[in-house]
C-alpha cells in the first residue's frame, strides 16, 4: 500500500471518529503500536495530527509519517479516558508515549497474610492478599519504619509456618529473639491471635500515616501503669511514645488540619521531565517519590501532570480528596479537584515539592553527564538548538575575547567547545596587528575574519554557533566580518553582555533573556569565562615580555640580539641583576658588562 493511499485512508478514518470522549491507538506498518492517547473529543484531537502537519514539532511529525492505522474506544468521560489510556500504555508501552524512565524498583512495606503477620521491606509485589505499603522513594526510608516498627511491637520474623497444628504439636523452640526480649514467641503459643492481630492493626495505622492514635494510647497505658506503681511497664511506654514522637517530627512539616492531600510539583522543559509527590496525612509527609518521565514527542506540560498523578494513583491508588500541583493538568476530572495555592501551609508545602523536584532534576543531570556522557551531550545540544533557533545542532562553537590596557598589548583569544566540552588542543591566541590604540570593536572583527579566512583556505568544518564576549558593538563588527566572508547565513552568532547575562543577535533589537538556570546560557556563560581566562593569560604573559625588554633596552649597549641571549642564559632580570662581571662578559663585551653592573641598582627590579 502506497503512502498517498494510506494518508488518504487515515483522513477517512478521522472524518468518521465521534465526537465523544475516547482513547485512539496510532498503527505502524506493522501493526505495532506505536502512540496512545486520550481526548475529550475524539474527532478534534486526533485531527491536529494530519490537517496542521506544519504546526507540529520535529519529533511529533516523524512519530505520524510512521502511522498506517488507528483505532479508537469511546468512554463515558474524561475521567475514564485517563484510566484507559494509563492502562493500555502499561500493557503496551508504545514508543512515543510518556514513560516512567526509572529502572530500578522501589521497597515497599509489607504485612504477610499468614498466621501471625510478618512485617518486612520487599521490591517484589505478590498479589496473595498481603498489605503492602509504598513505594519508599530510599531502601533508608522503609528500613527506618521497619526499626520504629520492630522497636515498637513484639513480631516474630521468622518463616515458620505457624497454624494452630503445629504449634499445639510443640514443633518449635523459641529463638533468640524471644530470649533478648524482642518477640512474644507466637511459636509456642505465649502470645494469642487476637493480641498478635491487635499489633498488626496498631501498625497498620501507624504505617497509613496515622499516629495520632497510636500517641494517645501509648500515652494513656503509660499513665495508667504509673497510677497502678508499675514503673517499669511506665517507663517501657514512655520509650515508645518517644520513638514514636521522634519519628514524625523529622515528617511533620504543616498544621494537623491538613489532611488527605496529594502534592504533585512537576519540571517540563528541554533538559527533560521530573516530578517530586507528596502523600501528606495529619500534616506529616506519609508518602514521598522523585520520578523522572521519558518524553518522545513534544507534549504540553499539562498532558505531563495528568499522565504524572495517574502514575501515582496507579501505584498508592487514589484515596485523596485535593491535589496541589504545580501546573494544572489537561483532564477536567483531574482539574476539579487540583489547585495552586498561593499562600499559607498548602502554598508552603508545594514549594517543599517544587524545591524537592528541582534538586532531583539536577542530581539526574550530574548523574547523566558522568554516567551517559553521549546522552548527555545530545540533551545540551538540543537544547541549545532550540533556545537560540538554530537549524542544526551546535556541535562546534566557538567564542571570543579581546584584551588590552588603554590600546597596548593587544590580544585577541578564541576557545573552542566540541559537544559541549572543552577542546583545548584547538584553542588559539591572537595578536592584534592592524589596529592602533583601544578599538575593542575592530579589534574583534580583524580577528574574526583572520580565523575564518584561514580556516575556509584550510578548507577546516566550520562551526554551526560563535559567541562573542561583549554587546552589540563588538558583535556587529564581528558579523561585518562573517558577511565580507559570506559565512552570516551558514553560522549562527551571539554575543553575551555582562551586565544581565543578555544574549544579543545581529538585527534584533531586543536582547534574549533565558532562565539563570537554563543550560544553553550556563554553556555559553562557560565559554565566555574560559575565552576570558585563556585571553588575560596570554596577555599578562606578553605584557610582562615587553616590560622585561623595555627594562634591557634601557641599557646602552643592550640591543635585541643581546637581550635574548642573556635572557636565555639567565632567565630573568633578576638574575641578570645578580651576575658577575665575568659571567656577564662571556654573553657581551666588558663594556656592555659594565654598563649592566652600573644600571643594576636603579634599572632592574630587584
Amino acid at each position: 500500500m502506497t503512502d498517498r493511499i494510506v494518508r488518504s485512508n487515515l483522513k477517512e478514518l478521522v472524518r468518521l471518529l465521534p465526537s465523544l470522549p475516547g482513547v485512539y491507538r496510532f498503527y505502524n506498518k506493522e501493526g505495532t503500536i506505536i502512540y496512545i492517547g486520550k481526548a475529550k473529543n475524539l474527532r478534534n484531537r486526533v485531527s491536529q495530527y494530519f490537517h496542521s502537519k506544519e504546526s507540529l514539532s520535529r519529533k511529533t511529525r516523524v512519530m505520524v509519517d510512521k502511522i498506517a492505522d488507528l483505532q479508537h474506544t469511546v468512554v463515558g468521560s474524561e475521567e475514564d479516558a485517563l484510566l484507559l489510556e494509563n492502562n493500555l500504555i502499561k500493557e503496551y508501552q508504545p514508543r512515543y508515549n510518556i514513560m516512567l524512565k526509572d529502572g530500578k524498583t522501589y521497597p515497599w512495606i509489607c504485612i504477610k497474610k499468614e498466621p501471625f503477620p510478618r512485617v518486612f521491606t520487599t521490591r517484589r509485589i505478590t498479589k496473595d492478599g498481603s498489605l503492602y505499603f509504598g513505594p519508599y522513594s530510599s531502601a533508608m526510608q522503609a528500613n527506618n519504619l521497619i526499626e520504629l516498627v520492630h522497636s515498637l511491637y513484639y513480631l516474630r520474623d521468622c518463616k515458620l509456618s505457624l497454624t494452630k497444628e503445629s504449634i499445639s504439636a510443640k514443633k518449635f523452640r523459641p529463638c533468640l529473639k524471644y530470649h533478648i526480649g524482642k518477640c512474644k514467641a507466637p511459636c509456642i503459643g505465649l502470645i494469642t491471635n487476637t493480641e498478635y492481630d491487635k499489633q498488626i492493626e496498631q501498625i497498620t495505622s501507624l504505617l497509613k500515616g496515622d499516629s495520632s492514635y497510636l500517641i494517645k494510647e501509648f500515652k494513656e497505658k503509660m499513665q495508667t501503669a504509673a497510677l497502678h506503681l508499675k514503673y517499669e511497664e511506665a517507663q517501657q511506654f514512655k520509650e515508645k511514645l518517644e520513638l514514636l514522637q521522634n519519628h514524625y517530627s523529622k515528617s511533620v512539616v504543616v498544621n494537623q488540619n491538613i489532611s488527605n492531600v496529594e502534592v504533585f510539583s512537576l519540571i517540563h522543559d528541554q533538559t527533560g521531565s521530573f516530578g517530586n509527590y507528596f502523600r501528606i496525612v495529619k500534616g506529616s509527609i506519609v508518602h514521598s517519590l522523585n520520578l523522572e518521565f521519558k518524553v518522545p514527542i513534544e507534549e504540553a506540560t499539562e498532558s505531563v501532570m495528568s499522565r504524572f498523578i495517574a502514575e501515582m494513583h496507579d501505584k498508592f491508588g487514589d484515596t485523596s480528596g485535593e491535589f496541589l500541583v504545580s501546573h494544572m493538568p489537561d483532564s477536567g476530572a483531574l482539574i476539579k479537584r487540583s489547585h495552586i495555592p498561593q499562600r499559607g501551609d498548602k502554598h508552603y508545602l508545594l514549594q517543599l515539592s517544587k524545591k524537592n523536584t528541582l534538586l532531583f532534576k539536577r542530581e539526574r543531570l550530574k548523574q547523566e553527564e558522568a554516567l551517559r556522557p553521549v546522552e548527555y551531550s545530545e540533551r545540551l545540544l538540543e537544547t541549545i538548538k532550540k533556545d537560540l533557533q538554530m537549524n542544526e545542532l551546535p556541535t562546534h562553537i566557538e567564542c571570543f575575547d579581546n584584551s588590552n590596557i588603554q590600546g597596548k598589548f593587544a590580544v585577541a583569544a578564541c576557545v573552542v567547545f566540541k559537544n559541549g566540552k572543552p577542546s583545548k588542543k584547538d584553542y588559539r591566541h591572537f595578536n592584534i596587528k592592524t589596529v592602533i590604540g583601544a578599538n575593542d570593536f575592530a579589534s574583534m572583527k580583524e580577528v574574526v575574519n583572520r580565523r575564518y579566512s584561514r580556516m575556509l583556505s584550510e578548507n577546516s568544518s566550520l562551526p554551526q554557533l560563535i559567541v562573542i564576549d561583549g554587546g552589540k558593538g563588538q558583535l556587529n563588527f564581528a558579523y561585518e566580518a562573517l558577511q565580507e566572508l559570506g559565512l552570516q547565513n551558514s553560522i549562527k552568532i551571539i554575543g553575551i553582555a555582562k551586565r544581565l547575562e543578555e544574549l544579543v543577535i545581529p538585527g534584533d533589537p531586543h536582547p534574549l533573556f533565558l532562565d539563570k538556570n537554563s543550560p544553553t546560557l550556563k554553556i555559553i556563560m562557560q565559554l565566555r569565562d574560559e575565552a576570558h581566562r585563556f585571553g588575560i593569560t596570554h596577555h599578562r604573559k606578553k605584557r610582562s615580555k615587553q616590560q622585561t625588554e623595555s627594562q634591557l633596552r634601557k641599557i646602552p649597549g643592550v640591543g635585541e640580539k643581546s637581550e635574548q641571549k642573556l635572557l636565555s642564559k639567565f632567565g630573568s632580570l633578576k638574575r641578570v641583576r645578580e651576575a658577575s662581571l665575568e659571567e656577564l662578559c662571556k654573553i657581551v663585551s666588558k663594556k656592555t658588562a659594565s654598563a649592566i653592573i652600573a644600571y643594576s641598582g636603579t634599572v632592574l627590579p630587584k
